[in-house]
């Protein structure tokens, strides 16, 4: 059990176009690779933080190993015609009842300046840096309404070790 590692997180998204966008415009990831499933109608958006690594010049095959074998993968789920569905009523973001999956969580080297930058772009926050009890962190919500957590290292370890 020594070499497992926790690879990726799924969520399911209504518009993959809008999804994707948010995930790389808005909080930076890139856009690793896509898989259709015709047969099943679904496809799998692929994205993460790759630093330096261009993923443009990998092969398919590379570009799976990758996405398998890096923790905190982003697994965008899209099951084909929920875009166009006026019944779909969207995914359950697991914060309000029945409660179960809460987030994802990023961290930024400055919340405060990252929140500023979603505010300029309009995202849709939850809570505010200087919001409730807990400061120097914030919630946002993606296109989908699930729930992302927006930590700097230093400020979360500070708060927790004050416990």
């Amino acid at each position: 059990m020594n070499e497992f590692v926790l690879n990726h997180t799924m969520l399911r998204v209504r518009d993959p176009k809008a999804s994707s966008d948010f995930y790389e415009n808005i909080l930076g990831m890139t856009f690793i690779d896509k898989y259709d499933f015709p047969e099943m109608s679904f496809s799998l958006y692929f994205l993460g933080y790759v630093g330096d690594l261009n993923v443009d010049d990998l092969s398919r095959e590379e570009k799976a190993n990758y996405i398998f074998g890096t923790p905190g993968i982003l697994e965008l789920t899209h099951n084909w015609g929920s875009e166009n569905d006026p019944s779909f009523g969207g995914y359950h973001n697991g914060n309000s009842a029945p409660q179960g999956f809460g987030h994802i969580a990023i961290s930024v080297p400055d919340v405060n300046e990252a929140c500023k930058r979603f505010e300029e772009k309009n995202v849709v926050f939850v809570k505010k840096p200087s919001d409730g009890t807990m400061k120097d962190l914030a919630f946002i919500q993606d296109p989908d309404g699930y729930w992302i957590e927006v930590l700097a290292v230093k400020s979360i370890t500070k708060l927790l070790l004050e416990r």
